[in-house]
């Protein structure tokens, strides 16, 4: 068998540790510590992620998607092949490093996806892009953890706690989608987003798509139709 190799290390602003890419063959991995975040072979749920959130906003025009987290850019692929060519791809992306890797070692599997006209790339804490922005967005997708509590830094908390979602709820147009990625369900999560004031969809996807693998959760939480979206 071939063996792992590692890449590159990258520091988490605000965090512990070190996220580490590995390659194995045609095969790559991004770790922190022990728990592997991503595995370039397993992509069925954070595509889900993507296609469950453009599903509900794809009669609009010009959508506006704002993504938490690049990764291997599963989730930004995915919602490129589902929206229109007047729509309008954020993504905020904390680590620089995760950046230079899609335009670096993982160039060929990333594809065309971050030079599309698109899109736009942060470097940037998402809960910051969130908390500036005022009905801006149609869908925001967060998948910057293994699910609602802060993994990579502890600051990730905040996008789940009741003050992260009301701020989340303020980013988001009428009828706009909070679509959040998990590794398990959380009970006391989904009772935030709706004590939040969203209605709330738990959704159950396989790791590896309709080949099966790991069962994953996403949330789909749909904020109520308030205001008229600038």
């Amino acid at each position: 068998m071939i063996p792992w190799s590692l890449i590159d290390t990258a520091a988490i602003p605000g965090g512990e540790g070190a996220l580490r890419l590995m390659r194995r063959g045609a095969e790559f991995s991004i770790m922190l510590g022990q728990n592997e975040l991503m595995n370039s072979r397993l992509s069925g749920s954070e595509e889900a992620l993507a296609t469950l959130a453009c599903e509900r906003i794809n009669s609009r025009p010009d959508p506006r998607i704002l993504i938490g987290g690049l990764g291997m850019g599963f989730t930004l692929r995915a919602v490129l092949a589902a929206v229109n060519s007047k729509a309008r791809v954020v993504v905020a992306e904390l680590v620089p490093a995760v950046v230079a890797w899609a335009r670096g070692p993982m160039a060929e599997f990333h594809g065309a996806s971050l030079t599309d006209p698109r899109v736009s790339i942060l470097e940037q804490d998402v809960g910051q892009v969130i908390r500036g922005a005022r009905a801006s967005y149609d869908a925001i997708l967060l998948d910057v953890d293994n699910g609602p509590e802060g993994l990579t830094r502890e600051a990730n908390n905040g996008l789940y706690a009741m003050a992260g979602l009301t701020a989340a709820q303020k980013a988001l147009g009428p009828g706009g989608v909070l679509a959040v990625w998990s590794s398990g369900p959380d009970r006391s999560f989904t009772q935030r987003l709706q004590k939040a004031g969203f209605g709330v969809e738990e959704v159950k996807v396989r790791a590896n798509g309709k080949r099966g693998g790991a069962r994953h959760v996403i949330w789909i939480a749909t904020r109520a139709d308030r205001e008229k979206r600038p």
